[in-house]
């Protein structure tokens, strides 16, 4: 997964091996910033301005001043894909933090953030999104404020390694019994042609990807419940699937030791694949899947 060599700053474009920032950094010292990541396939963005939407919810939340107002940013980020002549499937990712200043908890009272973006090759999870993948579940044990996609994620780290060291490719959270959503990804169950997921409450990120499938939904006419359901629900699902910006749609077919639909990707799962190939302008992987 090559790293293009250009990266945006909040002062201009420079090379990779040019840009560094001091140890006093408050998204180094506090994880004191918001970040966002976004899909680029064929060498264009994908749902650049939703993804640029949330950044600026994220830091209005955290009173967080982006450098750059939405529409400047977006144009600096197509000069930055230019810049590197991006032509394949890669993530662009952007953060923004609160500066660099001496130590302190307290907000600085000079307003000077940082953002960088740079942009890493990254082909698609074909094999995952066509056989499906398993999951592990962890315990939730993260702060209230998780709909800010902020830079503290050391409890996503962890669970995310749980489930690499346990052969899986997602860890499930679940808090008093109910599924929330995994460690980099929003979570899904299908049950009796029914979709249902967490609401987007300040317990889970509304991803990019999990709004889409809702609109994919109602184009469908599939359901969408935002209901939470339990850890015991996952016995009796017909279908579960993950979504999140780098995996796209990707069934889970087996969670812990229990197979989802005797471990095969579901017809519902297919069809929102499908209309997310097709919205998303790539060759459509499931022909007998229908989006009409």
């Amino acid at each position: 997964m090559t790293l293009k060599p250009y990266v945006l700053t909040e002062k201009s474009f420079f090379l990779y091996q040019e840009v560094a920032y001091p140890l006093e950094e408050r998204g180094l010292q506090f994880g004191d910033g918001v970040y966002e990541v976004v899909r680029i396939y064929h060498g264009k963005y994908f749902l650049l301005q939703e993804h640029i939407d949330r950044l600026y919810r994220s830091a209005e939340a955290i009173r967080l001043a982006v450098p750059f107002e939405k529409e400047d940013l977006i144009e600096k980020l197509e000069q930055l894909r230019k810049m590197n002549d991006v032509k394949e499937d890669a993530i662009v990712y952007l953060q923004v933090t609160r500066g660099s200043f001496p130590r302190a908890h307290a907000f600085p009272a000079e307003n000077r953030p940082n953002l960088f973006a740079y942009i890493r090759e990254m082909p698609r999870k074909l094999q995952e999104a066509e056989n499906g993948v398993r999951a592990i579940l962890t315990r939730d044990v993260r702060w209230e404020y998780c709909y800010i996609k902020s830079l503290n994620l050391l409890a996503n780290v962890l669970a995310k390694q749980e489930a690499a060291e346990r052969g899986a490719f997602e860890a499930i959270f679940y808090r008093d019994g109910k599924i929330t959503e995994g460690s980099s990804s929003n979570i899904f169950l299908v049950q009796g042609g029914k979709v249902y997921t967490h609401p987007a409450t300040e317990r889970i990120l509304n991803g990019i990807t999990r709004m889409k499938v809702k609109q994919f939904c109602d184009l469908l006419h599939i359901p969408f419940i935002e209901e939470a359901f339990s850890t015991e629900d996952i016995a009796k699902a017909d279908e579960m699937f993950l979504t999140s910006t780098t995996a796209s749609i990707i069934p889970i077919i087996q969670v812990e030791e229990q197979l989802i639909a005797g471990g095969k990707p579901g017809e519902v799962t297919r069809k929102l694949q499908a209309a997310y190939e097709e919205a998303a302008g790539l060759a459509m992987k499931n022909k007998n899947a229908s989006c009409k």
